[in-house]
């Protein structure tokens, strides 16, 4: 997994002794990661945040089952309740563009991203806090018209697409407007991509995701 263009200064990576790796993000965020995972972060999840909190590219590799996954959102959806919290503008479009090689990955990681949302929220409830209210997106090929008309009619917070998705979206006006306001990019399974003439293309596509 590669996270791209993180927003500097989201996270805090110089915790202060036994305050632990959830220091730095919003109480919410933190709250509700406790109380999911109450062993702590994963050693992949301890070692990338600081890194991917700084702006710079990361790569992840770890196993199956070390939580890749919440590796690299976390910190983009700590960055969107800080926003809130900093009364930072409602710019329309996705902060978050996720990139699966698999069409049934996309949809899965769009799903398992609900249940994080909802819990954020609701221990942000718990504390007495209001937040954002954060809208996941997905496009693939298998998105009907109507799907692809509402997504860039009413752009969600978090955007899962695959490859050739995001080429198509890049091709039009509509599309490339939608990712103006586009701070982290993740792509998962990059192994997956980097063999062949599919790699090649969707570099492409990252590179002029990145000049936008």
């Amino acid at each position: 997994m590669e996270t791209k263009g993180v927003q500097p200064s989201l996270l805090t990576t110089g915790a202060p002794p036994g305050t632990g790796p959830l220091a730095g993000f919003h109480p919410a965020v933190a709250a509700w990661f406790e109380q999911r995972f109450p062993t702590g972060p994963t050693e992949p999840q301890r070692r990338a945040w600081p890194a991917i909190a700084t702006g710079r590219d990361v790569l992840v590799a770890a196993p199956t089952g070390t939580g890749k996954t919440l590796t690299g959102f976390l910190v983009a959806i700590d960055a969107a309740w800080r926003s809130h919290d900093a009364l930072a503008s409602s710019a329309q479009g996705p902060r978050v563009v996720y990139v699966s090689p698999l069409r049934a990955l996309a949809a899965d990681v769009s799903e398992n991203l609900e249940a994080p949302l909802e819990g954020i929220a609701a221990a942000a409830r718990a504390l007495g806090l209001e937040g954002p209210r954060l809208r996941v997106g997905l496009r693939t090929g298998d998105s009907t018209p109507a799907e692809r008309t509402a997504l860039r009619k009413h752009p969600p917070d978090l955007l899962v697409t695959t490859p050739e998705s995001l080429y198509l979206l890049l091709t039009s006006a509509s599309g490339r407007r939608m990712f103006a306001h586009t701070e982290t990019v993740i792509v998962d399974e990059i192994h997956a991509t980097c063999r062949d003439k599919r790699g090649s293309h969707l570099s492409l596509s990252l590179e002029r995701l990145d000049r936008l």
